[in-house]
């Protein structure tokens, strides 16, 4: 049986992010001003044909599964990736510090500045509107930050998790993904994240704070077709 968190995309669209949502019982996207993601419930020739009417001649979106990535004809993969995602189902550590506080729309373009220097993943400016942001700043700079990202029944996605990198080093990274895995927690739900298969580094942080794996994951950019 299919478990809730082997298409997220498709599982958040269909329930606590629905109000973001566009599409069908077949396929769906998030708005496009908000996150270039995009899913289908099954691989059949029907959902995958709904798919790539979701998509603009010349876009791309991201799909992300579990599940081997099946394409319609008119969309074609422009990179694909190995991916993990990672679940947090045990006591984390509990962390405080003043430094942290909560970032508002009024910090979106400086979230928008570090998120295209370090890369954490798809950001946008309208990426407050599916979840809280919490960061520290240094002599008024945003040093790092991290938050949520994608939502389902009982589950929240920490993302968004990146440090500039003149600050690296001072243990932010792990500081705010404990925070805001801590603040998904005190709500009852678990905390869930995705990185790349090929980022050491990262994973061994996520691990060092109580996450474990719990898939591998298929990543792929597609694109349709002009």
């Amino acid at each position: 049986m299919r478990h809730l968190l082997d298409r997220p995309i498709w599982s958040a669209l269909q329930t606590r992010h629905r109000a973001f949502a566009e599409g069908d019982n077949l396929a769906m996207r998030y708005r496009p001003s908000i996150v270039p993601f995009a899913a289908t419930g099954a691989d059949d020739p029907e959902s995958l044909l709904a798919l790539e009417k979701l998509v603009s001649p010349g876009e791309s979106v991201i799909l992300l599964q579990a599940d081997a990535i099946a394409l319609p004809t008119g969309l074609s993969a422009t990179s694909t990736a190995a991916g993990v995602q990672m679940i947090a189902e045990q006591s984390l550590q509990i962390v405080s510090d003043a430094r942290v506080h909560r970032l508002t729309r009024d910090d979106a373009a400086e979230m928008l500045a570090l998120a295209l220097l370090t890369k954490p993943g798809p950001f946008t400016l309208e990426a407050l509107s599916l979840g809280d942001f919490w960061g520290v700043k240094i002599e008024g700079r945003l040093a790092a930050m991290a938050g949520e990202r994608m939502k389902q029944p009982g589950y929240t996605e920490l993302s968004g998790v990146c440090s500039h990198p003149e600050f690296r080093g001072g243990g932010l990274g792990k500081l705010l993904s404990l925070f805001v895995a801590n603040r998904i927690v005190a709500r009852g739900e678990v905390p869930y994240l995705h990185a790349y298969a090929s980022n050491a580094a990262a994973i061994a942080l996520y691990e060092s704070i109580g996450f474990r794996l719990r898939s591998t994951m298929n990543v792929a950019v597609v694109q349709r077709s002009e």
